[in-house]
């Protein structure tokens, strides 16, 4: 590791953060501008699925290998790869004439943006001393993560004031400067002489989720008799039980099946499955229901989870450092359990509508148990394997919690009953705070507070 120091420290938390801030805020900003690209392009609920799952499709897909990529060749070489092509993406997302070149488009922007979150947190544990990393992690954090609860906000200015399609050009702002700083950046790339990519390993990753999801989105429409889906379906399992299997011979898997012998790095893992899950289910159907159901303006719909994204930015920090001090089990069992109770007060929401007493204390509550939880569950995740495989756990990390998003959106017409009326939203509520639940429950039976030392490798018991 170079020499530290608090200016340099803040120039990589920067850098981190605006490289994983382009691709977190692309993955919600579309939450309120659906019913616009609805509008315009056609299509119905199913284009606006996918619209949303072609991005986590690739994003969660090719994340394992970016990861791996980032250990082996730099985590430098491989953000610029990443916001150059995510802007270019960027560009055919804001000028896509028809439903099929947005949805490409889409895919485009979620593969250049599996190369931007590994090896931006990668860059913080390798670049900033141990003793520091905690609240380094819980920064990059608050401002990753508000990133993405923020998307609705700026999607619904957008949307309202100029155009849709401004919500995703508007990429070209951030890309620019982070790739001014990455130019004032004085760290070397290190390199592994002997680095290798599993590309077939990466096809067989994606082919798989993409059958799964392909079946879980059409299943409402063309129901589980139709060849469509449930072959669709077993050959995208099929392919990702043949993606495990070539892991344990793989002489560069992109997925080590040592990591997953960590019981902390699993059970965390499995943790963010549920709770990662939940968020996106809420923040797609807030996004659109508030909108298509309750008459809100997509600049209105966006400040509905305003508080949210104050109480993350507020606490994370803060919770990163007592986590590093106390142990991550307790926020990780804790904070989920909370957010589970603010998705329960959206069961309020009735018509008729009033966000100040059916809306805002569910939000209220939901950003108050994400600020107790975030920070904690990345910490715990990257502390429990060794620091020169924190580009692959960072990555495995945020895979999961992509897939995560991409199955719950997939399963959307299912949760809701067809419709996304009030009583599909109020099931919605119902499955959020049941997936939140099983986070919790997997974390207080699964996770275990690691000595703050630097970590490696453990089998832990």
């Amino acid at each position: 590791m170079t020499g530290s120091s608090p200016t340099r420290e803040r120039l990589v938390v920067a850098i981190a953060a605006l490289a994983s801030t382009v691709a977190f805020l692309d993955g919600t900003i579309v939450n309120v501008a659906l019913p616009a690209i609805e509008r315009e392009l056609g299509g119905g609920l199913t284009v606006q699925q996918w619209t949303v799952d072609a991005y986590l499709l690739t994003l969660g897909s090719l994340i394992l290998v970016a990861g791996s990529v980032s250990d082996a060749y730099g985590r430098v070489l491989v953000l610029r790869i990443g916001l150059i092509g995510f802007g270019i993406a960027s560009l055919g997302v804001g000028l896509a004439p028809d439903p099929l070149v947005l949805v490409i488009a889409r895919a485009l922007q979620g593969a250049a943006g599996a190369f931007l979150v590994p090896s931006s947190l990668a860059l913080i544990t390798s670049q900033i001393p141990h003793e520091r990393q905690a609240r380094s992690i819980g920064l990059w954090t608050a401002l990753t993560t508000s990133a993405m609860l923020a998307g609705p906000v700026l999607g619904g200015v957008f949307v309202d004031y100029l155009s849709w399609r401004w919500a995703f050009l508007i990429n070209i702002l951030p890309i620019a400067i982070t790739l001014w700083l990455l130019a004032r950046f004085d760290s070397r790339d290190h390199r592994q002489p002997d680095a290798g990519v599993d590309v077939f390993a990466a096809i067989l990753c994606a082919a798989g989720l993409g059958g799964v999801v392909f079946a879980l989105v059409e299943q409402p429409t063309l129901g589980w008799q139709h060849p469509g889906v449930w072959a669709t379906l077993l050959i995208g399992l099929a392919l990702l039980v043949v993606f495990i299997l070539r892991q344990r011979t793989a002489r560069h898997p992109i997925l080590p099946l040592s990591l997953l012998r960590i019981r902390t790095f699993w059970t965390g893992n499995l943790a963010t499955l549920f709770v990662y899950a939940a968020l996106t289910l809420n923040g797609f159907v807030v996004g659109v229901y508030l909108q298509q159901g309750a008459g809100l303006s997509a600049t209105l719909a966006g400040l509905a989870s305003l508080p949210t994204t104050v109480l993350l930015i507020a606490l994370s920090p803060s919770m990163g450092a007592l986590s590093a001090r106390w142990g991550a089990r307790g926020f990780m069992t804790v904070g989920p359990l909370v957010m589970a109770g603010g998705a329960l007060l959206l069961l309020a929401v009735a018509d008729p509508f009033d966000y100040w007493w059916q809306v805002l204390p569910g939000m209220v509550v939901l950003g108050i148990g994400l600020g107790i939880t975030v920070s904690p569950l990345t910490a715990a995740i990257l502390g429990s394997v060794a620091t020169e495989r924190s580009g692959i756990a960072s990555a495995v990390n945020n895979a999961v919690a992509r897939i995560a998003g991409l199955l719950s959106v997939a399963l959307v017409g299912t949760i809701v009953g067809g419709a996304l009326d009030l009583v599909g939203f109020h099931r919605a509520a119902i499955a959020t705070a049941v997936m939140l639940v099983a986070g919790a429950v997997v974390s207080f039976a699964g996770v275990r507070d690691l000595p703050q030392t630097p970590a490696t490798d453990r089998l832990d018991a």
